[in-house]
């Protein structure tokens, strides 16, 4: 039977949940940068900020694990494919000369296996608290957990700043092919829209890039400073 099962599990439906899974990660990333970019309006914007969050409740874990699977989901069928993709060539060439292929595209598995990695590290940092603890656990003056003490604390220490900086240009050159990835495989690119989809991608990884960049790049620069009277050992 050629039903809706099997042609998930098919080679082009594996690909059409990865497009969408990507897609929704990217409105995630979208949406948590602009909640991170909120440490440029003080302390007040961005505790206030987390704590709206924190109210959210059983909404906010519905909304985490929701998160986690359609991660998992991205990874394992992203995985799956490049498996079959590299079967499928088997030991037929003997050298490879990528031809019209970024750098960006040829390296999406790497990006991709870097990034999940680094995800596990920013949980541990700043979710769970396990990772530099020393910066975790201040309360601000309106009784709130002190994130933006956190943050730009954390930002203050180069060894903490710069792996992070690292990780926001992978996501960038990450972004930079799989969004206009995800164009193709929705076929939404053609002859009309194919100029304007090829940039859409290297647009979007290099301003989302940037956006999540600037934030240690100002703390290392003085520009988003700590409260006065808080200070980090």
């Amino acid at each position: 039977m050629n039903g809706p099962p099997a042609r998930l599990s098919s080679s082009i439906g594996r690909k059409l949940i990865v497009a969408v899974t990507g897609l929704a990660l990217v409105g995630f990333l979208l949406a948590h940068l602009a909640g991170n970019l909120q440490v440029f309006r003080g302390q007040d914007a961005l505790d206030g900020y987390a704590e709206g969050l924190r109210h959210l409740g059983p909404l906010l874990w519905a909304l985490r694990l929701g998160l986690l699977a359609v991660a998992v989901v991205h990874v394992v069928l992203t995985l799956q494919l490049a498996a079959a993709n590299r079967a499928a060539r088997g030991s037929r060439y003997a050298v490879t000369h990528p031809v019209q292929s970024t750098p960006a595209a040829r390296s999406m598995l790497l990006t991709g296996l870097m990034l999940l990695l680094f995800v596990v590290y920013h949980l541990a940092h700043f979710t769970w608290g396990r990772a530099h603890p020393e910066f975790s656990g201040r309360i601000d003056p309106e009784g709130r957990p002190d994130v933006y003490s956190m943050l730009v604390g954390s930002f203050g220490r180069p060894w903490i700043a710069a792996p992070y900086v690292v990780a926001m240009v992978l996501l960038g050159l990450h972004l930079s092919h799989g969004v206009s990835s995800v164009f193709q495989t929705l076929g939404w690119r053609g002859a009309r829209t194919e100029k304007l989809v090829a940039r859409v991608g290297p647009l979007l990884g290099a301003l989302v890039a940037a956006g999540y960049i600037s934030i240690p790049l100002a703390v290392q620069m003085g520009v988003v400073v700590l409260p006065p009277g808080v200070t980090f050992p």
